[in-house]
């Protein structure tokens, strides 16, 4: 069936919100719980392997953070963009958008993967690895490195079919590599007998497939933004437009690879098992906040067409299903998790220390899960509709502004306690700040309409 730029407007800017957001938003839930379902699967299996090998997922989660900075921050600019020019009707504003990005994230790729290799064990142990976690995450590292370019044109790709509301063809794609990633997990840590570098092949290699099935759905003409040469920019504001509307992704996911960082710095101080409940319990805490951002992936090109398309009724309203639908899941989430903490732990890893660390932590998380949409989606209404410096400081408080001096601060004064509290302070905090900011939006750039 051919793709239809004015049956697609009709549909974004037409169709019933609660109807529209649940549409798209469902597929990207899916996608993001399937990515962080694999990530999970590496983890526990890397678990099985040992305490410093759990340990060391947790390092090089550091920098995977990097490469998704970019590659989802490159694919979050121009997503944002190319939704705001299908809602004006500009498509060859779109097309050039859609191809420079992932122009960008190919370069990008490579050169983090030279520079990586050439200076694996100094950027490990600078990421948090002790001398025990060393040679696990050394051997994790170097595949991930090789996946580099991949990953990011994967994440660029994802964001530009997200961007035109075909979230089903994006869900595809990554589903597709992360089922093949859980099975290939323990096939090649124990039965070839891989070890912790069997976790990173599998990653890969699911990448790749993942890659050339949202390839295909440009290459077949199922997205309304075609790839070629002649539309990838030779402008450099182009390029710096991109950087700009996703730099509050990129700050956002950049700062989650430092205070990754940090956090198995501080956190090591206590032991190997710290580090290792610190990695479990944030991935199980990953589960609700990839629900709560594939359901902001479902309302941001919602906004960004009906914004373009100055329906700033439609933006209000898909702003409030969307909070309350997130609302609801972190509340839910953070009731079961806070009563069966001990028990989610204990399946990943049979150690009392990890085990009593990690729920601790898990709990912490749990107190402030409900306020964690509210903030998120604060954030990605500004990101999306443009006001990149608001959205880039919003973006920074999370694990940024507040999270830095935390983690320097409450180790010190509580102890491993510190390590555990720091990112629900961080959070509480965070939603503070919003509130001013979701106010003034609404006053100064989402004017009442008469009718509305």
């Amino acid at each position: 069936m051919n793709h239809s730029s004015e049956a697609q407007h009709r549909r974004m800017t037409e169709t019933p919100m609660p109807r529209l957001i649940l549409s798209l938003a469902l597929p990207t839930v899916a996608s993001q719980l399937i990515s962080i379902l694999y990530n999970t699967a590496d983890t526990y299996f890397v678990s099985q392997i040992g305490t410093s090998a759990a340990a060391a997922v947790g390092v090089v989660f550091s920098l995977m953070s990097i490469i998704q900075a970019f590659g989802f921050g490159v694919g979050m600019g121009a997503s944002s963009l190319i939704s705001r020019c299908l809602g004006a009707r500009r498509d060859y504003d779109a097309h050039r958008y859609g191809n420079s990005a992932f122009a960008a994230a190919l370069v990008f790729g490579i050169l983090l993967l030279t520079v990586g290799l050439l200076t694996l064990k100094p950027l490990m142990r600078l990421l948090g690895a002790t001398e025990t976690i060393l040679p696990y995450a050394a051997a994790y590292a170097r595949y991930i490195l090789i996946g580099a370019p991949i990953l990011c044109a994967s994440f660029v790709l994802n964001n530009i079919l997200r961007s035109e509301g075909e979230a089903v063809l994006a869900m595809v794609g990554l589903c597709t590599g992360g089922i093949l990633n859980m099975a290939l997990d323990p096939l090649l840590i124990f039965v070839l007998d891989l070890g912790i570098a069997g976790a990173a092949v599998a990653t890969v290699f699911s990448q790749c497939v993942s890659f050339c099935i949202l390839l295909s759905a440009f290459l077949r003409g199922k997205s309304a933004i075609r790839l070629g040469l002649r539309w990838v920019s030779r402008d450099p504001w182009d390029y710096l437009r991109i950087l700009r509307t996703g730099l509050p992704t990129i700050c956002r996911q950049g700062m989650a690879s430092l205070a990754s960082a940090l956090v198995n710095v501080q956190a090591a101080a206590f032991g190997d098992a710290a580090v290792a409940a610190m990695t479990i319990s944030y991935k199980v805490y990953l589960w609700v906040r990839s629900a709560v951002i594939g359901i902001g992936q479902g309302f941001q090109p919602v906004a960004g067409y009906n914004f373009g398309d100055k329906r700033y009724h439609r933006v209000r309203e898909a702003f409030r299903f969307s909070t309350i639908l997130g609302t609801v899941v972190c509340t839910a989430a953070a009731g079961i998790l806070s009563l069966h903490a001990e028990a989610v732990l204990g399946w990943f890893r049979d150690d009392g220390d990890v085990i009593r660390i990690g729920a601790q932590a898990l709990r912490y998380a749990c107190a402030v899960m409900p306020l964690l949409a509210y903030s998120t989606f604060v954030n990605q209404l500004y990101q999306c509709l443009g006001f990149s410096r608001q959205a880039t400081f919003l973006a920074c408080c999370r694990q940024g502004v507040f999270y830095l001096p935390l983690i320097l601060l409450l180790p010190a004064l509580l102890g491993v306690t510190g390590v555990e509290v720091t990112q629900p302070a961080a959070d509480l905090l965070t939603f503070l700040i919003s509130i001013p900011y979701h106010i003034r939006f609404y006053r100064r750039s989402l004017p009442l309409e008469p009718d509305a």
